[in-house]
């Protein structure tokens, strides 16, 4: 697959210089902007600068990185919206910052109508962890423990539709058992909580869990993946212990805004694919407890679509309301 994307990279890089319009040819002339909607250090921060800096390399020009975090995305989002579409201004998109519609009810921007995707970079999915010490020994024993005790039982998060939140709400949903949620500000807020025993759950980023049921400190139930994460390959998923639909992917990408010369895209496209496709990236998203992606425009926009229409959809049902 890797192999695959990093030829199918290369050869789109060789038809664009063969063809390369004006657009195409003249750019890019100065330095670019990668705006992060998330403060220095967050995780999409960290995704930002690994792949800048290498993208600056790619193109022979300097990629500053603007972090300008609130909001749910919408001040960074906006920014880049209001761009001009001449490739100059990128931003980084993530799942929680397209489901912010749902939860505001006056955007400044649309994100289908003023943001054009580039690439999904990367994978990240969350482990269902509890404390060590914790009676709960499986997924089964949470289910058992809900019906017979519902509202019992708590789990953690970063906030309101974040992605603890939703993979705990669509595992309700499918199960019909009953949470209660208690946010945090930010998930180490919520892990220090799960960690102290604050809270029964959390679904931990899979950098995060692998490191602490290392130390002992947590024990690991399920992951949301669709399938088995290299990082923790003894961990099941819950759609193979036979929780059908509850299935969650958080993910970082690059678009810009719309309207930029599709030459332009293209071209970013094939630099970012051929940098996720780096044995180094690759081994630093792994610590992070990442999977690298690459999918392409096209592809990206009808997936961001259809993550929109799902998660908007699981917002309106389970009655999530913004912080």
């Amino acid at each position: 697959m890797i192999l695959r994307t990093l030829l199918s990279a290369a050869a789109l890089l060789a038809a664009l210089a063969a063809g390369a319009s004006p657009a195409i040819a003249a750019w890019p002339e100065r330095p670019l902007r990668l705006i992060v909607p998330t403060t220095a250090g967050s995780v999409p921060d960290v995704i930002a600068r690994l792949i800048g800096e290498r993208l600056a390399e790619a193109l022979g020009q300097q990629v500053v990185v603007d972090n300008r975090p609130g909001g749910g995305g919408t001040i960074g989002l906006q920014a880049l919206a209001r761009a001009a579409p001449d490739g100059y201004t990128l931003g980084l998109q993530t799942l929680p910052f397209v489901i912010t519609p749902a939860l505001v009810p006056t955007m400044p921007y649309d994100i289908e109508r003023d943001l054009q995707p580039v690439t999904l970079l990367d994978w990240n999915h969350a482990v269902l962890v509890v404390p060590a010490s914790s009676p709960l020994t499986s997924v089964a024993d949470v289910v058992r423990e809900a019906r017979a005790n519902p509202g019992a039982l708590t789990y953690a998060s970063g906030g309101n539709a974040t992605p603890s939140h939703l993979t705990f709400a669509l595992l309700e949903q499918q199960t019909g058992i009953r949470l209660t949620h208690v946010p945090y500000k930010g998930g180490p807020a919520a892990a220090t909580a799960v960690i102290a025993g604050e809270v029964n759950l959390y679904g931990a980023s899979v950098g995060l869990a692998g490191t602490n049921v290392k130390a002992g400190k947590l024990r690991a139930l399920a992951t949301s993946a669709p399938r088995r994460i290299a990082a923790m390959p003894e961990v099941p998923t819950l759609l193979e212990l036979g929780y059908a639909g509850v299935e969650l992917s958080d993910w970082q990408g690059i678009v810009v805004p719309a309207g930029t010369p599709r030459d332009v895209v293209l071209h970013l496209h094939a630099a970012l694919a051929r940098i996720i496709a780096l044995p180094e990236v690759r081994a630093r998203l792994g610590t992070l407890g990442m999977e690298p992606a690459g999918m392409g425009p096209d592809e990206f926009a009808a997936y961001q679509a259809g993550e929109m229409r799902k998660w908007h959809a699981l917002v309106r049902t389970a009655g999530i309301r913004a912080d």
